[in-house]
């Protein structure tokens, strides 16, 4: 009787492991869509920019712009997939070293978009906004 209760104990932390990573399939793809369709929205309300003659030279920067934002999006969802694989699924020192090595690189590239979008320092926003125009 004991094993049947620790078999089925097994079978339904199995199943809540199995349960967790598809939400973290789900998550991570969630990002992928967030990336894929917001560029695909950047570049379609970049193009409705250029087709008005008036506002043609804001072209580039708001596209740009829309497309790192899309990005920076989509690398924030992931992230979260990445930290709840690693705390629920696979907790190993080496999960966790990657995890961290997986961050680190997502924040540097968050970090040099932020730069290229706002042409700025993220702690020297306030200057730019406050300067004189």
């Amino acid at each position: 009787m004991a094993a049947a209760g620790v078999v089925s104990g097994l079978a339904s932390g199995m199943a809540y492991e199995d349960f967790v990573k598809d939400v973290v399939k789900g998550v991570e793809a969630l990002g992928a869509v967030i990336m894929v369709l917001g560029g695909l929205m950047a570049l379609v309300l970049g193009l409705l920019v250029w087709l008005d003659p008036a506002r043609r030279g804001e072209a580039y920067t708001s596209t740009r712009n829309n497309l790192g934002r899309a990005i920076l999006l989509g690398l924030e969802v992931l992230i979260i997939g990445d930290i709840v694989r690693t705390i629920v699924v696979d907790p190993t020192i080496e999960s966790v070293t990657v995890l961290g090595l997986i961050v680190a690189i997502r924040i540097v590239l968050s970090f040099s978009l932020e730069i290229e979008m706002d042409g700025t320092w993220p702690w020297s926003r306030w200057r730019r906004e406050r300067a004189p125009r």
